[in-house]
């Protein structure tokens, strides 16, 4: 019999954050949605999500996004989301690259921010790449965690 946790999401709360009025922009997040955790596979659980930024005709030159700690571990290596009905804790984290070897973070320890250009007319789209830690011997349910995004020009 497989034991699998389902519903493993992380909700990305978007912030915007602006240090001149150079456009009007909007930040939106997908969230990065795990679906079912098998506790017996000796891999990982891997998906990805995504952060766009769209900005009307005078767009800020460059942007640098980072992803906030998490609430539950407070840190960022590793992040952690919370059974909904209780409190047991699943391990994962968010990463730049789709090696999933840069921890998403904020810049400091060791992770880093992504950095880009918003063109007129033409979205930035960053892809976050999430990873959930093998054979974590956990409680089936749905586990969720909220992150903040800041924007930042």
């Amino acid at each position: 019999m497989k034991l699998k946790v389902m519903c493993c999401i992380v909700v990305l709360t978007v912030l915007f954050f602006s240090s001149s009025a150079y456009a009007a922009c909007t930040v939106s997040a997908t969230p990065v949605s795990f679906g079912s955790y098998d506790v017996f596979s000796p891999g990982p659980l891997d998906t990805t999500g995504t952060i766009t930024i769209d900005c009307d005709d005078k767009p800020p030159p460059r942007v640098t996004i980072s992803i906030g700690q998490s609430m539950y571990s407070g840190g960022f290596d590793p992040r952690a989301m919370q059974l909904t009905t209780g409190s047991e804790l699943l391990f994962y984290n968010l990463y730049t690259d789709s090696n999933r070897t840069t921890i998403w973070g904020d810049g400091s320890g060791n992770t880093m921010t992504v950095q880009g250009k918003v063109k007129n007319k033409k979205p930035l789209i960053s892809t976050v790449y999430g990873r959930v830690l093998p054979l974590q011997n956990v409680e089936a349910g749905a586990y969720n965690e909220t992150l903040t995004i800041t924007v930042v020009w």
